[in-house]
């Protein structure tokens, strides 16, 4: 699959529940983390389990799916704000479904796709917005080990390593 996309936006959280910034550049370190966010710091909802959770990302196109109402969830459309769906980097034109054990490059850096992330029911609280954990089911984003660090920076664009 040839596929090359972009990096819109990149947000981070000093610890749980706290707004995210948004970030005009980023340090993403090695086996850590975005410097400044609450999975670097360790201060994260899901810090202390088990699982690679270095860098998470989102594609801006389910944000646009959820706020025409696709798919048709009877009665469920929301417009959620790039910094609402709280994952660090927006993307478009990245399948991250697709990514899962390889490896693509961002910026300065190098990631390996771990797992599809799952929402929460913990989010339709954090933003009042009843059936947001339904309309992110299977799309809720892309949790990503950093393997070598660097800057990034909105515009960047997202290369693919292993093909």
């Amino acid at each position: 699959m040839t596929w090359q996309g972009t990096l819109l936006h990149i947000h981070v959280a000093p610890a749980a529940s706290y707004e995210m910034e948004e970030l005009t550049e980023a340090q993403l370190i090695a086996g850590r983390g975005i410097v400044g966010d609450r999975y670097y710091l360790g201060t994260g909802t899901y810090s202390a389990k088990p699982d690679v959770r270095e860098v998470t990302l989102i594609e801006v196109e389910v944000l646009e799916a959820i706020a025409q109402g696709e798919p048709r969830i009877p009665g469920f459309k929301a417009k959620l704000a790039p910094e609402d769906h709280r994952r660090n980097l927006t993307t478009r034109g990245v399948p991250l479904g697709h990514l899962i054990g390889k490896r693509f490059r961002v910026g300065e850096t190098v990631l390996r796709a771990a797992r599809m992330n799952f929402p929460c029911k913990y989010i339709e609280q954090l933003l009042g917005i009843p059936g947001l954990y339904e309309g992110l089911l299977n799309r809720s984003g892309l949790n990503c080990a950093i393997e070598v660090g660097g800057v990034i920076r909105p515009g960047d664009p997202f290369l693919p390593i292993d093909e």
